[in-house]
């Protein structure tokens, strides 16, 4: 499990939170904009990996992997950030976050749930009340950039329109039972602009527009050397 502290913004305010996670759930494949999909779909394949058998897939990885850690260690340099929307169940209510479904290439050619499983989850540590933006959830635009060789370059951008509803998400997941308390589930990616590739720093903003604020989430990349 993994202990988060968070800060909640409602209307009402800021408040700090702290959240015990149990269960951590990847939703991959979860494209609406099923051109979008394929695209994303293509560009691993062109990576070596595998097609999914089914759309959505739901990968469950340690919840251990949650952090809100400003730096993420791989082993080489094969791991790469996505950015993701995050819905978050504690206190008998949803809350959105922002996170990165951070993951590890090379391994994703032998085996996506094991790929995912060997790299940390950085979430951001601001959540919003999942009912203040349900209204308008399509217009939340998620973006991201990276950093190479010191160099910042837009990396993914776009409305969540392009991605599944959280409610039909947890409804597939959960098979009508809902999400239950200490559950956090990521809610699935855009393409990257211009192909997935190694950075030593990944920052993404999850904006909404209606209410007028922004969630960021930013880590440093630090490949391990890898021996033999």
């Amino acid at each position: 499990m993994s202990k988060l502290i968070l800060e909640c913004e409602s209307r009402n305010g800021i408040k700090t939170v702290r959240v015990t996670i149990s269960t951590l759930v990847i939703a991959g494949w979860a494209g609406r904009d099923k051109a979008a999909m394929e695209h994303h779909i293509a560009e691993l394949e062109a990576l070596g990996v595998a097609r999914p058998v089914a759309t959505p897939t739901f990968y469950r990885i340690s919840a251990a992997r949650l952090t809100t850690d400003d730096l993420v260690e791989d082993a080489g340099s094969s791991g790469s950030g996505e950015a993701e929307t995050v819905i978050f169940a504690f206190c008998g209510r949803l809350y959105v976050g922002l996170g990165s479904d951070h993951t590890d290439r090379k391994l994703e050619t032998v085996g996506v749930a094991v790929s995912k499983q060997m790299c940390d989850k950085p979430v951001a540590r601001r959540v919003w009340p999942f009912d203040e933006v349900r209204d308008h959830w399509d217009s939340l635009i998620l973006r991201s950039h990276v950093v190479i060789d010191g160099t910042r370059h837009l990396y993914q951008e776009g409305s969540v329109a392009g991605l599944m509803p959280p409610q039909a998400l947890i409804e597939e997941y959960s098979k009508g039972a809902g999400l239950a308390d200490g559950t956090a589930m990521f809610g699935g990616t855009m393409p990257a602009i211009g192909g997935i590739r190694y950075a030593e720093r990944f920052e993404s903003t999850l904006e909404d527009p209606v209410l007028g604020r922004t969630i960021r989430l930013a880590y440093a990349v630090r490949g391990l050397p890898v021996a033999g």
